[in-house]
């Protein structure tokens, strides 16, 4: 008797189970099980370029709407992936930053996970947002601050409920201060020369990183996840995980 028949005995068998078992050489890049993986090292990595790689490596498995995409939304979900993701907004790293942004805007897509994200992560997207007094909080590049709108546009389209967290957390007045601020002067953070010049900067920084993975970034702030309340981003409604077909 092999796997497959087992499962079908047991009532573990569907039709994500299905697709895994026909699965071989680089269709195993985008398993679900490879979630897990992603999810840990952004647990556990102290690395913005490990960091940014992991949570990049989400939002590709969630982009679009081909069949696996589907899964690994759901997959994140259940697997509690959205409170570490949400946690990382308040990283330091611009493209860290972005990269989770851009990831939330993916799983988002997933109606329930739009819920959650809404309800959950509405404040720290805001809190990443421009405001009168300043150009970009935390100094953010523009191209992650519109990352960040998107996600804002994605969670607040058909949901009255998100539309109101984005008030209630003083979004309006943010994205005003962006529309104002664009007319004035187009909306650039910094001198294209210098942005040109920082870039190349970061990636002499990534070459160096890339010899050392590992190593911890004496800049960064570390979020001490033990001694902060967790967030909890579980549908009240459903607070047992469930099978992968049962949230998709």
């Amino acid at each position: 008797m092999d796997l497959r028949d087992k499962q079908v005995l047991n009532g573990s068998w569907n039709s994500c189970t299905l697709l895994e078992l026909a699965s071989k050489g680089f269709e195993l890049l985008y398993q679900p099980e490879v979630v897990r993986l992603y999810l840990s090292i952004l647990t556990e990595s102290q690395n913005f370029n490990t960091l940014e790689a992991a949570a990049g490596a989400l939002q590709n498995l969630s982009a679009g709407n081909w069949t696996w995409s589907t899964y690994i939304r759901a997959t994140v979900r259940k697997e509690r992936g959205l409170p570490v993701l949400v946690e990382l907004l308040q990283s330091d790293s611009d493209k860290v930053v972005r990269a989770v942004s851009i990831a939330l805007r993916n799983l988002s897509m997933d109606r329930r996970n739009k819920d959650l994200i809404g309800s959950y992560a509405m404040g720290e997207l805001v809190r990443n947002l421009p405001s009168r007094q300043q150009r970009s909080s935390k100094n953010l590049e523009e191209d992650t601050v519109v990352a960040v709108l998107n996600t804002i546009h994605e969670i607040i389209t058909d949901s009255s409920e998100n539309a109101r967290s984005l008030i209630q957390t003083q979004g309006i007045q943010k994205l005003v201060a962006i529309s104002k601020s664009r007319c004035r002067d187009g909306y650039s953070t910094i001198d294209h020369r210098e942005k040109e010049r920082k870039y190349k900067a970061n990636d002499n920084m990534g070459d160096a990183s890339e010899k050392e993975p590992l190593k911890n970034d004496t800049n960064r702030k570390t979020i001490n996840r033990s001694n902060r309340a967790s967030v909890t981003l579980v549908d009240a409604r459903d607070p047992k995980p469930q099978p992968v077909d049962s949230w998709v």
